[in-house]
């Protein structure tokens, strides 16, 4: 039997145990430092047992790391000091750059493996956990070449269990492309619920008003400021970059639309409209 710790027991942690426990000869053990997770990822048949830190390091074959990026440097440090020979590690982490440069010269570099299943939602805790959430979904693995063969090929094992295909970037471009196409969106949607509750007074017409444009738009803004702020802090830099093409973007529409320049604006979403090309 292949014992599975997963350290994380919110969205994507506990999304990953509850599919891994439904799987033939895979004891899943979980461990978080939240007791009322423990508590709620018991109650809903998550994991096989919840236990502490030590005990699901000695016991596991495979490690999953899905605790909030700006803790994964420490957890993962701290577990990789301890790693066997026969253990492989992941970590889930939503940025790469900071934790593959925080384990670069770990003497047990090559029994990990630096991965982010590209899934999610934009609820938190084990309650938001889903299963099946990652089937169909991509992931990414950064820096293949430091981890070991075997650890590796068993990663990839794990992640293809779960539905997932795998895809190979350095770091670094995980971190640009992630900043554009997943970090932008998510200050997006909350700048924009800001700006709503900001303008519009009257919360009733907020909620009677709204279209499904608007609920879809800003559902992202309902995602955890606590998962998503250290995401931001990590990859400050590609997003900044980003943020200021965004501006720019939303400056030029601005001053067509108060120039009354109609085929400015027009042309503006004509061009935004070949997204179509890339996002049928």
């Amino acid at each position: 039997m292949t014992v599975v710790t997963v350290i994380g027991l919110g969205l994507i942690g506990g999304s990953i145990a509850i599919d891994l426990k439904h799987q033939l000869n895979v004891k899943v053990l979980g461990v978080d430092n939240n007791s009322a997770h423990q508590a709620e990822a018991k109650d809903l048949g998550l994991v096989h047992e919840v236990v502490s830190l030590e005990e699901g390091q000695a016991q596991a074959d495979i490690i999953i790391i899905a605790v909030p990026v700006d803790a994964a440097e420490s957890v993962l440090a701290n577990v990789l000091d301890k790693v066997g020979t026969h253990q492989v590690v992941l970590d889930m982490g939503s940025t790469k750059g900071n934790i593959c440069k925080a384990v670069e010269s770990h003497a047990n570099r090559g029994r990990y493996v630096a991965a982010h299943p590209l899934a999610g939602t934009e609820f938190s805790g084990p309650k938001a956990a889903i299963r099946h959430l990652f089937q169909g979904k991509r992931n990414i693995i950064c820096e293949k070449a430091k981890s070991d063969s075997d650890a590796l090929a068993t990663a990839v094992s794990v992640i293809e269990s779960l539905g997932m295909e795998t895809y190979y970037l350095a770091p670094q471009e995980h971190d640009r492309h992630l900043a554009y196409v997943s970090h932008l969106s998510h200050i997006t949607s909350f700048a924009l619920s800001k700006t709503v509750l900001d303008i519009e007074q009257d919360e009733a017409q907020i909620f009677n008003l709204a279209s499904t444009g608007f609920a879809s738009t800003v559902r992202l803004a309902k995602s955890s400021p606590s998962t998503w702020a250290p995401i931001f802090q990590k990859n400050k830099d590609h997003l900044s970059v980003a943020l200021n093409n965004y501006i720019k973007q939303l400056i030029v529409f601005k001053e067509a639309l108060d120039s009354d320049d109609k085929e400015g604006t027009l042309a503006f979403m004509e061009d935004a409209n070949q997204i179509i090309r890339v996002l049928d």
